[in-house]
């Protein structure tokens, strides 16, 4: 579980970025790696976080997902160069794959074109050319006529949650402010670092 204080701090950088005008505030890196130790990292959407972690959805059957099957451990790493001088927060721990409920509940809030995407995209498989892909979208709106577009089973939320946290704050000269919560059992610990 989240300290209060790591929470709120970061909702309230969230909050800033939000206010700031950057066009993807919730844009975050996500780092995982392959069984063999290969790296690999992407853009994905923070799609919330409480007190147990940060969220984002995925196809579970993509490159990224078989990752997360082989290799829980991930990085995540947000950065929002219009709030104050720059603020970067870095996250690491554990991604496990969210209640099915919460998968439910999140996808029924999708715009109905994202649904059918889920359907019909075979995240990371070869793709021989976009009309196929465009076929595959036809068919799931047709499947999907008149009716609600259920949740695939091979799509739905993670939760990372952490056991490091880093909040790095921009500053003129590069003598940034970096203050790292850490966290062993159930206890939350910080200390600053030099930049």
């Amino acid at each position: 579980m989240l300290k209060p204080e790591i929470l709120d701090t970061f909702i309230q950088l969230l909050e800033e970025a939000k206010a700031s005008g950057d066009p993807e505030p919730t844009a975050m890196n996500l780092a995982t790696a392959e069984s063999a130790g290969r790296v690999a990292s992407r853009i994905v959407l923070l799609k919330g976080v409480d007190e147990r972690g940060f969220r984002f959805f995925s196809n579970y059957l993509s490159d990224k997902g078989g990752q997360l099957e082989a290799h829980a451990q991930v990085a995540l790493c947000l950065h929002w160069k219009h709030v104050r001088q720059g603020v970067q927060v870095r996250v690491e721990g554990v991604a496990r794959k969210l209640q099915e409920d919460e998968s439910d509940a999140y996808f029924a809030s999708r715009p109905r074109g994202s649904q059918i995407g889920a359907w019909a995209s075979l995240q990371s498989q070869t793709l021989p050319d976009r009309e196929t892909f465009e076929r595959r979208v036809q068919h799931y709106e047709e499947e999907f006529a008149g009716r609600e577009v259920s949740r695939p089973p091979h799509w739905g939320g993670y939760l990372v949650e952490p056991d490091m946290i880093e909040f790095w704050y921009g500053a003129e000269f590069r003598l940034h402010e970096r203050v790292r919560w850490s966290r062993h059992g159930q206890t939350w610990t910080s200390r600053m670092l030099y930049p």
